[in-house]
């Protein structure tokens, strides 16, 4: 059979199709369109899921192409996607019955403050889920939809509607509406699957007041997942593989063993530390999750969310023109030795792990008239930085380790200043593999065990280290910086209590 395999890659920016030789661990081709992002109103993040899978396939197409290669050469599909975003969708005709909600967004802050009160509730969530009552997971994004589309709880009861996250929207629409299916990494972020028996969870189906019967089929990341409509691509290809875009990534840098860890610097940022095959719950405001399942085995891993990582980038791009080209913002950083006393909380949409606050909004302290662009730039991607940091202190107090390095990948992950800081910061070595397309990499790993291309986790791959980039602050300055940081985080939700 075929090495070449079709992964999509979706994520909350952009659609992207790439084909990778697994022999040869090579990318044949790559193609990718920007999606829309609406933000109707504060906090509130949508995607047009119709547009999501338009430009999907799209990508496929174009990939297809620039590879040189027919649908019936290419072994199977892999899919990584954004997610806790989620879709509601007619189940007769495939039309999306409202705009998707983001993992991002707000709007369900207040719902959750209210559920929060339930301490039982609380309990539940977090002992059966690994997770707490936050708006970015996807359950209580459909509690809202129920609330606010005229008769949508009643066509979820009876079947007329399915609800999915991103990879279940496009498998539904690949297979022309013959599977209705999500992955183990993807259902232990909706708040409503249980991470020990490895099922949805009739307790919290019940508390969230949503149907079984429009959820989908819960399979393994490398599982039989159904078959393409020959219209589409122009020939049957099995999909045997989906799985959460952070766990894709942690697999893609085989974090296959306890205590390796990677932080993959996209939209936003995910730290994800493997744990091993006993879930470890988090005394710092981290969460438990699903990092790997197959038959008869599961991993586990210690998961850290920054909700604005890279999107710090295209904000200053976008709403705020100080650059042109986000790949400018490294020549921008390096321009100054410092930031001039500037430090940033990018809280757009409120702060992730280990804060947990949606109230929290963006604040700049320390601005004078000396302050410039470069300095800005610099606060911003120092930021992303730190914010990360704060989650690896988090990870190595809860798991009782200290790391010995960090490997990381992303976007972001190909500026050279940001990483630089993030060791200094750290104080530990950050590893940049030679390819940064690791999502999509886990993703193809996934597909490829799935078809049987390979038989176990080991025999996957591991990426070729492209950069290494070593500590060179002193531990006064790093102790100093740090200190300034949780400074500024506290003044800024100090500042959303008083208004």
């Amino acid at each position: 059979m075929s090495d070449l395999i079709l992964v999509l890659d979706q994520g909350t920016t952009s659609s992207r199709a790439i084909i990778f030789d697994v022999r040869r661990g090579k990318i044949l081709a790559l193609s990718q369109h920007e999606i829309t992002q609406y933000y109707p109103k504060p906090g509130w993040v949508e995607h047009d899921a119709i547009e999501i899978w338009e430009k999907e396939l799209q990508a496929a197409r174009e990939a297809l192409d620039i590879a040189g290669v027919s649908a019936s050469e290419i072994r199977c599909i892999g899919i990584a996607n954004q997610r806790e975003t989620v879709v509601v969708w007619n189940a007769e005709t495939g039309e999306p019955l409202c705009p998707a909600i983001v993992w991002q967004c707000r709007r369900t802050a207040s719902l959750c403050e209210e559920l929060r009160k339930d301490t039982e509730l609380v309990n539940i969530v977090r002992e059966k889920t690994g997770l707490l009552i936050d708006p970015y997971f996807s359950a209580t994004k459909i509690n809202w939809l129920q609330d606010h589309i005229s008769g949508l709880r009643d066509q979820l009861v009876s079947g007329e509607a399915l609800i999915g996250t991103i990879e279940s929207w496009l498998i539904w629409k690949l297979t022309g509406g013959r599977s209705h299916v999500t992955d183990t990494t993807n259902a232990c972020r909706t708040l409503l699957f249980n991470i020990h028996e490895m099922a949805w969870d009739d307790v919290l189906l019940e508390r969230f007041r949503i149907p079984r019967r429009a959820l989908p089929a819960v399979c393994h990341p490398a599982d039989d997942m159904g078959i393409t409509d020959e219209s589409l691509l122009g020939a049957r290809i099995p999909i045997t593989g989906a799985i959460g875009d952070q766990q894709a990534a942690l697999i893609g840098q085989k974090c296959v063993e306890p205590g390796l860890a990677k932080n993959t610097y996209g939209t936003g940022c995910f730290l994800l530390v493997n744990t091993g095959e006993t879930p470890c719950l988090s005394k710092h405001g981290l969460l438990t999750t699903v990092a790997w399942s197959g038959p008869g085995r599961v991993q586990y891993a210690l998961e850290g969310s920054v909700f604005v990582g890279g999107a710090v980038v295209q904000w200053l791009r976008d709403e705020l023109g100080i650059v042109a080209d986000a790949a400018r913002t490294e020549e921008l950083a390096l321009s100054v030795p410092d930031t001039g006393g500037v430090v940033f909380v990018p809280a757009f949409v409120g702060l992730g792990s280990p804060y947990w606050d949606p109230n929290v909004r963006g604040a700049l302290f320390g601005l004078t008239r000396g302050t410039d662009k470069p300095h800005l730039v610099r606060a911003a991607l120092e930021a992303i930085a730190f914010q990360c940091c704060v989650l690896i202190q988090a990870v190595q107090e809860d798991a009782g380790f200290s790391l010995k390095s960090l490997r990381v990948d992303g976007g972001a992950a190909a500026n050279v200043f940001l990483m630089q800081f993030q060791a200094d910061i750290l104080g530990v070595s950050v590893e940049r593999p030679a390819n940064l397309e690791v999502t999509a990499w886990g993703a193809a790993c996934a597909a490829a065990l799935g078809s049987g291309y390979w038989e176990s986790l080991d025999d996957i791959d591991a990426c070729a280290t492209g950069a290494v980039f070593k500590p060179e602050m002193s531990e006064s300055d790093r102790s100093r910086r740090i200190e300034e940081w949780h400074k500024a985080v506290s003044c800024a939700r100090q500042w959303t209590s008083i208004v």
